[in-house]
């Protein structure tokens, strides 16, 4: 019993780390950067500012802070403007998911 029960912790904390890990593995072409980069010139949001909130990949953004969809061919993330950076949001998890300068 005790075997089992060390094998199953062990699971989930292989398995929770695997998910952060894979959170972290978002990788945008720089071809799907500039396509972006773009959309986001000709349809501006103001930018926000969040005290106390490290803009980092895998933060979780407040549910006060309203995402956008990007409308461009292949996107799957949300975004938003934060201390004047693009900031790309996983729309299941609102997890950041990258930062663009």
């Amino acid at each position: 019993m005790k075997a089992y029960l060390t094998s199953a912790v062990a699971g989930l904390a292989l398995a929770a780390f695997a998910g952060s890990a894979m959170a972290q593995d978002v990788i945008i072409k720089p071809e799907q950067e500039t396509v972006i980069r773009e959309y986001v010139k000709k349809k501006p949001l103001a930018s926000i500012n969040l005290p106390g909130v490290e803009l980092n990949v895998g933060t979780a953004l407040p549910e006060t802070v309203e995402v956008h969809k990007l409308e461009v061919p292949d996107a799957k993330y949300d975004y938003v403007v934060i201390d004047n950076k693009t900031v790309l949001v996983d729309p299941g998890t609102r997890k950041v998911v990258h930062v663009m300068n």
